[in-house]
């Protein structure tokens, strides 16, 4: 039972030739279009670090709600948010070299009265959006995930260690304040991060749909690393009804993605405000094929896919729908960022999906890391019993 996982040569080799492939990609971007190549990187960048923090979210739920049929699993997404501390770091890189050619709205000449490029829309947003105050946001946000996921990590390593209550109700303590600062800050992070790339544009539902786009993202990252740690055998008591469980998250969650995709774009389709339906004009002019096959992959596969009780139990199936759900909330993020900074420009080839697989190469790696570091199944947790004998 407290066996922990082995960093094979494969586990070391291949998430680096993975990264190899990325740094190419992303040398190439800068060879033939800086523009193209920081879009790449804060698509690929926000994706991957949404998934960590919603590792460390879905830990701190299960602690608050004193749910136990996760306490077999939760290393897992507690390794996932290893990665938090290299996304962020990345974060603070791209806006400080890149915010020319990705944020319109930090252009000084916008805000001069006097300048014949003179906005006063965003002269009247300079309250909140200017670098000093972004800047700011970005490192208390940085702080917060980071900071969350290494208490909440070291209070589950001191239950291995000590056993007892103490840590397991500090990490009750800890889910809670957690959870009430995600709440905040993973709407304002969206809105800093993507939504003011199209900094005219507005949407009260952008961050609750970001939220649930890149959840189900992380529910479907964290059901492929159990499966692949069931295979080699490192989690023998993770049984049907834990994937069961598992799959439930995954369609509820992409179900839920849904409604607010199509609550937002019904809502500003139905008031037809120029300010509002300029965001889905220009997805809609040059982006009409992905758009609408976003859809059809982020809703219609899944839920096809997961809708039976038997399809949520069966490894292989939760694998199809695993892949798919991360495939397709790539593809949202990206027409999330692409379309404000490329407009009709875009393309989407080898430096995007080269960019892809190096961020994929190094979560993998600080993923597979942290999970060397401690046995897979927790000791110690009072509720251990409940999630090995769990059945539903």
């Amino acid at each position: 039972m407290d066996r922990k996982y082995e960093l094979t040569q494969n586990n070391k080799v291949i998430p680096l030739i993975m990264m190899a492939v990325g740094v190419v990609a992303i040398v190439m971007g800068f060879m033939t279009d800086h523009y193209r190549a920081w879009a790449t990187l804060l698509h690929n960048n926000f994706y991957f670090t949404a998934i960590a923090l919603c590792g460390t979210f879905f830990v701190a739920v299960q602690y608050v709600a004193q749910a136990g049929w996760a306490t077999g699993i939760k290393r897992v997404p507690e390794a996932m948010g290893a990665y938090l501390k290299y996304g962020m770091a990345f974060m603070l890189v791209i806006f400080i070299f890149g915010h020319h050619d990705l944020y319109h709205w930090t252009h000084k000449e916008l805000y001069d009265p006097s300048s014949d490029k003179y906005d006063p829309i965003l002269d009247g947003k300079k309250g909140f959006l200017n670098v000093p105050f972004y800047v700011i946001r970005l490192i208390a946000y940085a702080a917060i995930w980071v900071g969350f996921t290494y208490l909440l990590r070291k209070q589950s390593l001191l239950e291995d260690q000590n056993g007892g209550l103490e840590p397991y109700n500090k990490s009750v303590v800890l889910g809670a304040v957690f959870i009430v600062l995600f709440g905040v800050t993973s709407s304002t992070s969206a809105w800093d991060f993507l939504m003011s790339i199209d900094s005219h544009w507005f949407s009260t539902l952008f961050g609750w749909y970001t939220f649930a786009g890149l959840f189900v993202s992380g529910l479907a990252m964290m059901a492929l690393f159990i499966l692949v740690l069931r295979k080699k055998g490192y989690m023998p008591h993770v049984n049907e009804n834990h994937l069961h469980d598992v799959g439930k998250f995954m369609f509820a969650f992409s179900v839920f993605w849904t409604y607010l995709w199509f609550s937002q774009f019904m809502l500003i389709w139905y008031a037809h405000l120029p300010e509002e339906v300029v965001y889905y004009q220009v997805r809609w002019e040059y982006f009409k094929n992905l758009w609408v096959a976003n859809l059809l992959i982020n809703f219609i596969a899944p839920f096809l896919v997961l809708m039976t009780r038997d399809a949520k139990r069966q490894s292989a199936i939760l694998w199809v729908a695993g892949i798919i759900i991360l495939a397709g909330h790539w593809l949202d993020v990206y027409l999330m960022v692409t379309p404000g900074v490329l407009g009709k420009d875009w393309q989407l080839g080898f430096i995007e999906v080269g960019t892809m697989v190096g961020f994929l190469g190094l979560f993998l790696r600080t993923t597979f890391v942290e999970l060397s570091k401690a046995p897979i199944v927790p000791q110690n947790h009072p509720m251990l019993q409940e999630s090995l004998h769990h059945h539903i």
